[in-house]
């Protein structure tokens, strides 16, 4: 097997894996697991995994003050994404949640251009309209209902805080492994958990005390975190950052899939548009650099038409 074929392979192990958070997240819910427990046992698991895998490579845990200072920010960033999420499949659907927030390229490529000056390209102006027609479509359904606000302020929170936590790292001089970085942020995920599980009696860590809570929770820590971490760094290693980001669109794509097979989530072809729109806009704004202006100009001009005898078949 070629390295470029492996390269892909992992590509899509690593985002069909994190796809499967859902699945643990709402088999825990219906056994009354809350989410800061699901969250909690799921970060723990999986830094116990990545902290023994240290420990046999005899790698060193030593981290410098600044680094901490940074690893500290971005384990809090990351464990306010991840409960944002997971609190807002109470709200919505984990399919439509899990799409939603992958608008956060989109929301990268503007905090750079707001924040740091960059030049907004046409690739990012069409990117950012394309993500809000999709969320739109997303938002309101065939039969006239809306989605939860709350639930789409929890994703949408969800996003930016996994897009500020891309840019720290991105911005940030730390030169640690992938294993390294992502065990300390883990451990720090944790304390966030701890500390706002503090908050109120319906927030309060519980203990997991059948198999299958334990099964679920393992599962967590394994597939969408462990094995989604080491495929994604083979991926990038083989095949570079940019078509392993493309092939994240499996992400959301297998959320929606575990959703409705598993779940009984309602899919229909509003939501179907509102999906690919989303993840169009994505890989407009990972590989738009490479793409032709006539190229984006007629992409638009398809999508129009694509609308309008959408609206029109209604």
């Amino acid at each position: 097997m070629n390295s470029k074929l492996k390269g892909t392979l992992y590509a899509v192990i690593s985002a069909v894996s994190y796809g499967t958070n859902p699945l643990g997240a709402l088999s825990l819910y219906k056994e009354g697991v809350n989410a800061n427990s699901v969250l909690f046992y799921r970060f723990s698991l999986a830094a116990i995994i990545l902290g023994g895998l240290m420990l046999v490579q005899k790698k060193s845990f030593r981290i410098t003050p600044k680094e901490l200072l940074i690893i500290s920010s971005l384990g809090i960033l990351f464990g306010i994404s991840s409960l944002s999420l997971f609190t807002s499949f109470h709200y919505m659907d984990a399919g439509i949640a899990s799409t939603i927030l992958f608008v956060y390229p989109v929301m990268v490529a503007v905090i750079m251009a707001v924040v740091f000056k960059e030049k907004v390209s046409l690739t990012t102006a069409l990117s950012i309209l394309f993500a809000l027609a999709g969320i739109f479509l997303l938002y309101k359904n065939e039969g006239g209902s809306t989605l939860s606000s709350i639930g789409v302020l929890l994703v949408m929170t969800s996003s930016l805080s996994y897009a500020v936590y891309i840019i720290i790292v991105n911005k940030s001089s730390l030169t640690m492994s992938s294993v390294k970085l992502t065990f300390y942020v883990l451990l720090f995920c944790m304390l966030t958990i701890t500390i706002h599980s503090l908050s109120s009696e319906a927030n309060h860590l519980q203990m997991l005390t059948t198999p299958s809570m334990w099964m679920w929770a393992g599962m967590l820590a394994l597939v969408p975190t462990i094995i989604s971490l080491i495929t994604m760094v083979k991926a990038v290693h083989a095949i570079g950052s940019t078509p392993t980001a493309i092939m994240g669109a499996l992400e959301p794509l297998t959320a929606v899939v575990i959703g409705v097979s598993v779940f009984g989530e309602l899919f229909s072809m509003r939501m179907a548009v509102g999906i690919l729109m989303i993840l169009f806009a994505v890989i407009l704004i990972i590989a738009g650099k490479s793409l032709h202006p006539q190229f984006l100009l007629a992409t638009v001009n398809n999508a129009r038409h694509t609308l309008q005898k959408y609206f029109r078949w209604r």
